[in-house]
């Protein structure tokens, strides 16, 4: 997974290079940023949803979309996923930080044109935002598929970055009458919140509990 595009240099003793630390911190996150040089040679990054699919990472939006008119083309694209677990307060402001999860992959994102490959990215990626949900839903027509774009990426070249643990002041400042330590950060489902054009008697699908909650960081 390591190249020279990926390889850490700034803080290199936090740097993963193993698939399973990678997979786990795509697959915690619900969005990813994608970052781009569009056809008038302007730097470019927007955030879209995104799953992963074995070794592949699928993002989708609408044909009309800057991104996936000009990634589409074959172009070299950047995707960041980042998740931050907790404030770092330091005794002194220059060791403050953050506790995070994060993963940069570099590649050429393919345009999926294939019904049948676009519709399991489709698939693939409402599992990931609402698991159970593609079963208990109403099937996308032909019409919504051809009016969704999906790029799909190799996970071939790729790295992730990762701090826990406490503040790391200086030596002498640990004897500082002053409060360090970790502010923990966490995505925690609020209680849902029906449409209003719900019909009357149609309970809130038990399965949608664990939305959000297999996003959570390992403890």
């Amino acid at each position: 997974m390591s190249s020279d595009r990926t390889t850490v240099r700034r803080l290199p003793e936090r740097a993963r290079y193993d698939r399973e630390t990678i997979d786990a911190i795509i697959d915690a996150a619900f969005v990813c940023h994608v970052g781009f040089v569009d056809d008038e040679g302007r730097p470019v990054v927007i955030p879209t949803i995104h799953a992963r699919q074995g070794d592949r990472l699928h993002v989708h939006g609408a044909p009309a979309s800057r991104m996936l008119r000009t990634v589409g083309t074959g172009v070299p694209i950047c995707v960041t996923v980042t998740h931050v677990d907790g404030v770092v307060v330091a005794r002194a402001p220059f060791h403050m930080s953050l506790n995070y999860r994060s993963v940069v992959v570099f590649g050429e994102a393919e345009r999926l044109r294939d019904r049948d490959r676009k519709r399991e990215a489709l698939r693939v990626i409402t599992e990931h935002v609402t698991p159970g949900r593609w079963d208990d839903s109403r099937r996308p027509t032909q019409a919504e598929i051809d009016a969704t774009t999906v790029l799909s990426l190799p996970i071939a070249e790729a790295s992730a970055k990762v701090r826990t643990g406490p503040p790391k002041d200086d030596e002498e400042d640990y004897a500082l009458d002053l409060w360090a330590g970790v502010i923990p950060l966490d995505l925690v489902p609020g209680e849902p919140i029906p449409d209003p054009r719900l019909p009357e008697g149609v309970e809130f699908p038990p399965y949608l509990r664990a939305v959000g909650r297999s996003h959570a960081p390992e403890a």
